[in-house]
């Protein structure tokens, strides 16, 4: 019988004993090592982020995908069971308490279930702001 394999946030795969895999390189290959249903839901949260800020670079931080726009600016991430949406902004997060009350949120991270994703409004909401805060720390 061969080990059994979990999945690791971000989808590696590790059999019980051995060394983890290599930790994905590229976004493409992050959303690739996560189930379906949670695949389905980062790449509409990827889509809607890339959308909001033109010309903004992602890569691999933290084991998660985070965009970039004049220093890291938003992350996401598969967990076990929900998604992630990282802000990294607690002001951000405090200033939206109340379109944010149907979320699990934590001091600037927003977790959501596939089938209840953020609405894009929002999403594109925060990271127009968070542009705008990286400008102003860019600006001194």
């Amino acid at each position: 019988m061969a080990p059994s394999k979990s999945r690791a946030p971000g989808g590696s795969a590790t059999a019980k004993g051995g060394k983890k895999p290599p930790a994905a390189t590229n976004v493409d290959e992050y959303l690739a090592r996560v189930p379906d249903e949670v695949r389905l839901a980062l790449e509409a949260l990827r889509r809607t982020i890339l959308t909001a800020v033109p010309g903004s670079t992602e890569r691999i931080e933290y084991g998660m995908p985070v965009v970039h726009h004049r220093g890291p600016l938003v992350g996401f991430a598969a967990q076990k069971r929900p998604c992630a949406f990282y802000v990294m902004s607690p002001a951000l997060v405090d200033a939206h308490a109340a379109e944010l009350k149907p979320f699990d949120v934590g001091r600037a991270c927003i977790r959501f279930v596939p089938e209840h994703p953020l609405p894009s409004r929002l999403v594109t909401e925060l990271v127009q702001a968070r542009v705008s805060e990286n400008a102003a720390r860019a600006a001194g």
